[in-house]
């Protein structure tokens, strides 16, 4: 059994010598013991031609599913260098429908035909043109064709031969998919009913009718959550008649998870396009810069209300000493707010519908937050300045600000949601560059407010 292991320096220069020597022998013994990740994990340490040479020498299985294992980028420079029919007849006949759809989906035009006329199974090969067809972030680009599927006219005798012989396609049987003669499925049945039930009993008469199951066009996102509700390790695809085309597993909504994650984080992080640390720095500065402008933008609003109020921070210059903490408080509120929004609308635990009832939730605990804030600011002040007018002015301001920022930060992402926008773009440099403007804004108005009432 494969188990966990450490890649030293002295066991790649071992096996680097290895393939350089052209000992097979010895590098396959090296990694014989490898879960597919840890051989995986081998490509960043050796050069292409290495990787290249040392997974040539796997079996066909354990070679496809290290290939599947491979960072998007990694793969599809690995299989650059292959010809189509070792591609296929190395790699892709060894592997789920789903897996092999997902490989074939990111070649060449002309890469993906030579493939696919080199795939020895005919069945297989229609299977991956047909996933292929798919949006690749719906439940039809997630799916696998491969399943256990048995008619419910069939008697339990018949339907045990006939999963014998189903079996040999597929991995992992989760479930037994019961369907009727036009293919419409009906439900699921267990292996303990049938082990509980005479031979000749029907399977139309021990089946569970009450399953959940998706459409081929229902968005992958969604996939993840209904398993995730119902607590299901696959759940089967049908058509938009009702027909049963394949299951999506539990392995496939993780990965859909991860990058749904990946892609908020750096959404809310100001990067456009999903890129990774291996990307060209071109690919990098293209999903950065936009959201830069966009602060810079703010930076320049800031300055030049800042501009406008140059008189009055002539006459009280203190009131630029808390300049900074005005629009840090402003922004952290905001960001705050709308990391739950964001939170509950991808969890599906945040209704709509109550949209006024989580503003003044939000509203109140703001102005909680904000009170308490300014009374230590207050108190601070009070201590170290002789001016009570700034001491007034900073507490008043910093409640109106926190306030303001707590209501755009639940507000934006609600709104963005209504307009099916993805709701991360609400949080990071959005929010923040809002917040800085409108908060300095609001510390200058008040200021010049508060200062001319307590010496005029």
């Amino acid at each position: 059994m494969a188990s966990q292991v450490e890649l030293t320096r002295d066991f790649i220069n071992d096996l680097r010598n290895a393939i350089r020597n052209g000992e097979d022998k010895v590098a396959l013994k090296m990694i014989e013991d490898f879960h597919a990740a840890d051989i995986a994990e081998l490509y960043s340490d050796l050069s292409l031609e290495e990787s290249r040479y040392l997974f040539m020498l796997l079996d066909g299985e354990l070679a496809s599913d290290v290939l599947t294992e491979l960072d998007q980028d990694e793969r599809e420079e690995f299989l650059e260098v292959l010809p189509g029919e070792v591609i296929a007849q190395k790699f892709i006949d060894y592997m789920d429908s789903d897996d092999a759809a997902d490989i074939i989906g990111d070649m060449s035009e002309e890469k993906k035909q030579e493939v696919l006329l080199h795939i020895d199974d005919v069945e297989q090969a229609g299977d991956i043109v047909d996933l292929l067809a798919y949006d690749e972030d719906s439940a039809g680009g997630l799916m696998a064709k491969e399943l256990i599927r048995v008619n419910e006219n069939w008697t339990i005798l018949t339907c045990l031969k006939e999963m014998a012989r189903q079996a040999d396609d597929v991995d992992e049987v989760y479930y037994v998919y019961v369907v009727d003669d036009g293919n419409i499925l009906k439900g699921i049945v267990s292996l303990k009913e049938m082990l509980l039930n005479n031979n000749s009993t029907r399977i139309r008469t021990i089946l569970e009718e009450d399953i959940q199951s998706v459409r081929t066009d229902t968005p992958s996102e969604e996939v993840a959550q209904i398993m995730e509700k119902y607590d299901m390790v696959a759940i089967p695809v049908v058509d938009s008649i009702g027909r049963l085309v394949g299951r999506i597993t539990i392995d496939d909504v993780v990965d859909v998870i991860r990058e749904e994650a990946e892609r908020d984080y750096q959404m809310a992080s100001g990067l456009i396009d999903e890129v990774d640390e291996s990307d060209k720095i071109f690919t990098i500065t293209r999903a950065r810069l936009p959201w830069l402008t966009i602060g810079l933008g703010g930076g320049i609003l800031g300055a030049l209300i800042l501009g406008q109020f140059e008189g009055s921070l002539r006459l009280y210059p203190e009131m630029a000493f808390f300049i900074p903490l005005i629009a840090a408080m402003g922004g952290n509120v905001g960001i705050q707010s709308s990391a739950i929004i964001v939170q509950g609308l991808a969890n599906k635990t945040l209704r709509t519908d109550r949209t006024w009832q989580k503003l003044g939730k939000e509203f109140i605990v703001a102005l909680l937050n904000g009170i308490l804030l300014a009374a230590l600011i207050f108190l601070y002040n009070f201590i170290v300045s002789d001016s009570f007018a700034l001491t007034i002015t900073v507490s008043a301001a910093l409640v109106s600000v926190i306030v303001f920022a707590a209501m755009v930060g639940t507000l934006i992402p609600l709104l963005l949601h209504r307009l099916d926008i993805d709701p991360a773009l609400a949080t990071g440099p959005f929010i923040t560059t809002m917040n800085d403007i409108v908060g300095l804004f609001l510390y200058m108005i008040i200021g010049r407010g508060l200062y001319a009432y307590f010496q005029g």
